[in-house]
């Protein structure tokens, strides 16, 4: 059953991601908000796993490895996802590029981890593509060029392929590790990182009013708790490649949140988009059925 309901429960938490990030950026900068909100988790994290010490052990072997996950999959990624939406680019375009990730893991799996691309995989990835820019290219017409800065669209450049590397990072070492002692290296580590980052390039002027408390206790339960060890069952149970084909969703469910949240439009075109890129998942993660071999 949970096999069956988490990629769906994972693209819906992972999708209010950008609506958090839009929401919290008027009351906290980027690198502090997630300082905070690393911060919080990894405590939490370690709390739990000191009345579970013998089933998640903290050793010196997983220590690396769980810091270089810790930085790409969450410091570079979500970093440059906040930095990117900080600094004006909309929540449709920074998913747009950071959904671009299943190709790319599709391609580092190849190489890195002996997935096949199977051509039924190649063409669920371009359709999902294609789906993709469906939902997408029309917000950004409507946003103008002219209002995108570069700075914004190398940072989510920066987070696609933080989010990518980390992906593969995960499933190649992601297995050995224990899930809550691992992640609770990821997020402390990332914490460390990103205060180090804020206290260079950002001032402290956090406003802690109960909506900012609201959200960051959302995006820590929700996101760092529930759609991140999601994510990594998801991992732990597929291919990397049929994994990350979910962020092709991600954009369209987020666009039908923003309609809700800011009064987004949402297009027919849109909608057709939705349609597209849902086949394009379908063909990645559904499994062939085998024929039966006749005794």
């Amino acid at each position: 059953m949970l096999k069956k309901l988490a990629p769906g429960l994972f693209v819906l938490l992972w999708s209010t991601g950008f609506i958090g990030a839009r929401y919290v950026i008027h009351y906290s900068p980027p690198f502090y908000f997630l300082t905070i909100r690393m911060a919080i988790a990894s405590l939490l994290l370690f709390i739990a796993i000191s009345f579970l010490r013998k089933s998640q052990p903290i050793t010196r072997s997983i220590i690396w490895p769980s810091t270089m996950i810790g930085l790409t999959l969450h410091g570079t990624y979500l970093g440059g996802c906040f930095f990117a939406v900080s600094r004006g680019l909309p929540t449709g375009v920074t998913a747009l590029i950071v959904s671009l990730q299943p190709v790319l893991v599709s391609l580092f799996a190849a190489r890195y981890l002996g997935e096949p691309l199977k051509a039924r995989a190649v063409s669920g990835l371009l359709l999902g593509l294609i789906g993709l820019l469906v939902v997408v290219i029309p917000r950004i017409s409507m946003t103008g060029a002219n209002s995108i800065s570069l700075i914004s669209i190398m940072a989510c450049v920066i987070g696609l392929l933080g989010g990518t590397s980390g992906t593969i990072l995960q499933k190649k070492y992601g297995g050995a590790i224990p899930t809550l002692s691992g992640t609770s290296i990821q997020y402390a580590t990332t914490a460390l990182v990103l205060l180090i980052l804020a206290s260079i390039f950002e001032e402290p002027n956090i406003t802690w009013s109960l909506e900012f408390i609201g959200a960051l206790t959302w995006l820590v339960l929700a996101l760092s708790f529930g759609a991140t060890l999601m994510f990594f069952f998801l991992l732990s149970h597929g291919s990397a490649a049929s994994v990350s084909s979910l962020y092709y969703l991600v954009p369209a469910v987020t666009a039908i949140e923003a309609y809700f949240f800011f009064d987004e439009h949402i297009s027919p075109v849109s909608l057709l988009g939705t349609l597209i890129t849902v086949i394009g998942v379908w063909l990645v993660v559904s499994k062939q059925k085998e024929t039966p071999v006749a005794n």
